[in-house]
């Protein structure tokens, strides 16, 4: 693939990037190698000032880099606008917060004298350089949750962003080092796929962290394997939305529309299949049926824009592949489900009812704005259509009853349950998933610590 900035709203390929080749990219490794030497000696409140200062520039850019955003891989341009002050948000916790979350911990007393010693403590120390493989659909944000607690722990980064976002990836090492941060600390790497293999077998990467899909994340899983080196994974989603008789049934639906296109439904914890009660089941469809329908699909730079084109012409591909296979067995298309006759790479809000276990959206992600609707007898069936996936990553419960709640986050097979409301993340709350969707966690403590060397100091008596 191309690195290169091709606008799908149009196709039209704005500008292409040369590949680094092998002699820029050990010059970038030395650098990252030499840099973490030092920078892992900073004290907490310089790399905060550092980081502080990158989120102050983020918001002066916003404007600018949204559209650059909304260029490359076709989100509403209000969307990336609110991607780029998440990522100043997330900036400004982790400087205000990160030497509480790596604070030396102390074991109680009694511990400490039944070891044999006069005292004790874990102590938080950074790895090195980790590399981060990171995917377009959130170009900003995908990069900015690994980036800030990385930095704030004292390591340093290495960037492989997709190839379809090379301006964004660029502007992301230019921010860090508009900000102070010395030209290590992060460095983007305009590589290949082919080449992420070779970077995570070379020792002086001691980490990767990818967001992206499953056989990316086999391979580079298996990479590191071989290698044994520490990996955080975040792979996809086919997020459950479910509803019971005790829930304000028309928010819900409204908020399902939301949950179900933001980011054009290119995104990982979007809810995508909407398992509803029998007794509501006929009122939430409808609802929600004409919530999807009345979206405006258009010109995502356009401010009244809700929905714009998938990010590439293969994704609509595929996306239309998984339809056109349910229809065949025999789902019904309430909305959408037809590509529109326009420049770009554009596909409707569609809702498809009549879901089996044998088509092939019930078991994979349908990655672009397509909603499948269940029926649940009860909340047993509810439960079981939930957790019949392959993926866990987040989930979505809909009901005004605590026991119902209480069995729910107990039951479910996910990273993250949201009582009514959608899947969001915040840097405050761990964030990641179960079975395919992968293992580790971004974000909160949890997240800094991910890529930390947990280090048990023992003083004897």
């Amino acid at each position: 693939m191309p690195i290169a900035t091709v606008n799908p709203a149009n196709g039209e390929t704005l500008k292409t990037y040369q590949a680094m080749d092998e002699e820029e990219l050990e010059r970038r490794l030395q650098l990252a190698e030499a840099t973490f030497r030092t920078y892992r000696t900073t004290a907490f409140a310089d790399r905060a000032r550092l980081l502080d200062r990158a989120a102050d520039l983020l918001d002066e850019d916003s404007a600018e880099i949204a559209r650059v955003m909304t260029t490359e891989m076709g989100k509403p341009v209000k969307q990336a606008r609110a991607e780029a002050a998440k990522c100043a948000k997330a900036m400004r916790w982790y400087a205000e917060n990160a030497a509480g979350l790596l604070a030396d911990e102390r074991p109680a007393e009694s511990d400490v004298r039944d070891s044999g010693a006069s005292h004790a403590l874990v102590r938080y120390r950074p790895l090195g350089p980790v590399l981060a493989v990171m995917p377009w659909n959130f170009p900003l944000w995908q990069v900015v949750r690994f980036a800030a607690p990385a930095l704030m722990a004292g390591n340093v980064g290495l960037l492989k962003h997709a190839s379809n976002v090379p301006q964004t990836a660029l502007y992301l090492e230019d921010l860090f080092h508009r900000a102070g941060f010395t030209e290590g600390c992060f460095q983007t790497l305009l590589i290949g796929s082919a080449a992420v293999d070779e970077i995570l077998r070379d020792d002086r990467v001691k980490a990767a962290t990818l967001t992206g899909s499953e056989p990316a994340g086999r391979a580079v899983a298996s990479t590191a394997g071989e290698m044994v080196k520490k990996t955080v994974l975040e792979l996809g989603g086919s997020d459950p939305f479910v509803v019971m008789p005790s829930a304000d049934v028309d928010r819900a639906a409204e908020v399902a529309v939301t949950a179900r296109v933001q980011n054009n439904g290119q995104s990982c914890i979007a809810a995508k299949r909407f398992i509803v009660h029998a007794d509501v089941y006929d009122r939430f469809a409808e609802r929600f049926t004409e919530g999807m329908r009345a979206l405006k699909v258009g010109d995502p730079l356009e401010e009244e824009t809700e929905v714009g084109p998938l990010a590439s012409e293969q994704g609509r591909a595929d996306l239309e592949e998984l339809v056109d296979d349910a229809r065949r067995s025999g789902a019904t298309v309430l909305c959408g489900g037809e590509r529109p006759d326009r420049p770009g790479w554009y596909y409707p809000p569609t809702v498809l009812a009549g879901i089996d276990r044998e088509m092939r959206i019930h078991r994979e992600e349908a990655f672009g704005p397509v909603a499948t609707l269940y029926r649940a007898a009860d909340l047993d069936e509810a439960v079981l259509i939930a957790n019949d996936s392959p993926f866990g990553l987040s989930s979505n419960v809909w009901t005004r009853e605590e026991a119902e709640v209480d069995r729910f986050v107990r039951d479910l097979e996910a990273g993250g349950v949201f009582v009514n409301g959608m899947t969001a993340s915040h840097p405050a709350l761990p964030f990641g998933g179960v079975k395919r969707s992968g293992y580790g966690r971004e974000l909160s403590g949890h997240g800094i610590r991910e890529f930390c060397n947990i280090t048990t100091v023992w003083h004897g008596a």
